[in-house]
């Protein structure tokens, strides 16, 4: 419903609102039609609306909202454009998906467009593959993640991956990977495909952070074999008394991961943790920001601990 003043006589700048649109965004042609020219012009001159374009406009008080920015991208570049990769797994609501630059699938007979805070991918996706959330055309959550696995930083699209199979109901997470894997093979652009295949092997879903999933992918690129994330330490009576961020269990070896928040003035509960893990014949080493920044230290205890166990790493 458009709700504004009507245009009149000394009062064209007093729109009190502005119609729906797409979370704040509208094409130019539309609001100039259900406002008028004059109204237009000093909704635009007053700075309540600014330009994406020549075609797009967005109402000032959401220009940053990240879903205002990809319904623009989308009406920048008509009907056929659909949200892709990053862009694409934070309207399904990935968080750890990068919200910037907007992401936008266009057909390869479409010039894309470039101005800041957009990146244009040409590409075809069929029907199917195209879902509507929030009203905003948007590709399959499998769609997504298969480009983001094959062409992403290894780190953030193994986190972007864990997240979704932990959005994945557990019944159906077998068949979500298989989806993943047939995406994988099915791209038109080969480049990826084996460090997609080896990032969807990483992928459970049990790491609880972005930054469980980056340490998990410094352990395996630095040769050792996947660890149990979250693995369950249980007593003589089958009790679950505590839950490893990541173990090799039939070594007895753990890596936790202490996030500041999570750890914060705990110090001395975890001290008494990894005391007893120790006395039930555990090894723990602890990660932390700093080791996924550079993991000297951490490769370096790991190696240890393997060499106790009489493993060569």
């Amino acid at each position: 419903m458009l709700l504004a003043t009507p245009p009149r006589a000394g009062n064209s700048d007093r729109v009190s609102e502005f119609p729906e649109g797409l979370h704040g965004a509208h094409l130019r042609a539309a609001l100039r039609r259900e406002l008028g020219a004059d109204a237009l012009r000093a909704a635009v001159d007053g700075g309540r609306l600014v330009s994406y374009s020549k075609t797009v406009l967005v109402e000032r008080r959401r220009a940053l909202d990240f879903l205002t920015t990809a319904a623009a991208a989308l009406l920048f570049h008509g009907p056929a454009a659909v949200l892709t990769r990053q862009t694409a797994l934070a309207v399904h609501g990935v968080a750890a998906a990068e919200r910037a630059p907007v992401e936008v699938l266009v057909p390869y007979a479409r010039r894309g467009h470039k101005r800041p805070g957009l990146r244009v991918h040409n590409g075809r996706v069929e029907d199917q593959d195209v879902v509507e959330i929030a009203g905003l055309r948007t590709v399959a959550l499998d769609y997504a993640l298969a480009d983001v696995l094959a062409r992403d930083p290894g780190r953030l699209a193994l986190a972007c991956a864990d997240q979704a199979m932990a959005m994945t109901p557990e019944p159906e997470r077998g068949e979500f990977r298989e989806w993943i894997e047939v995406r994988i093979t099915d791209r038109p652009d080969p480049r990826g495909r084996k460090r997609a295949r080896i990032l969807l092997d990483l992928v459970t879903g049990l790491p609880e952070s972005p930054s469980e999933s980056a340490l998990l992918l410094t352990l395996t690129e630095a040769g050792y074999p996947p660890p149990q994330p979250q693995f369950s330490v249980r007593d003589l009576a089958g009790q679950e008394i505590y839950r490893l961020d990541f173990a090799w269990a039939q070594w007895r070896i753990a890596v936790e991961y202490d996030g500041y928040e999570a750890h914060e003035g705990r110090q001395d509960l975890d001290a008494a943790r990894d005391a007893d893990l120790a006395r039930r014949g555990w090894i723990v080493i602890r990660a932390t920001a700093a080791d996924l920044r550079d993991p000297t230290r951490l490769l370096a205890a790991v190696a240890s601990a393997f060499a106790r166990r009489g493993v060569a790493a």
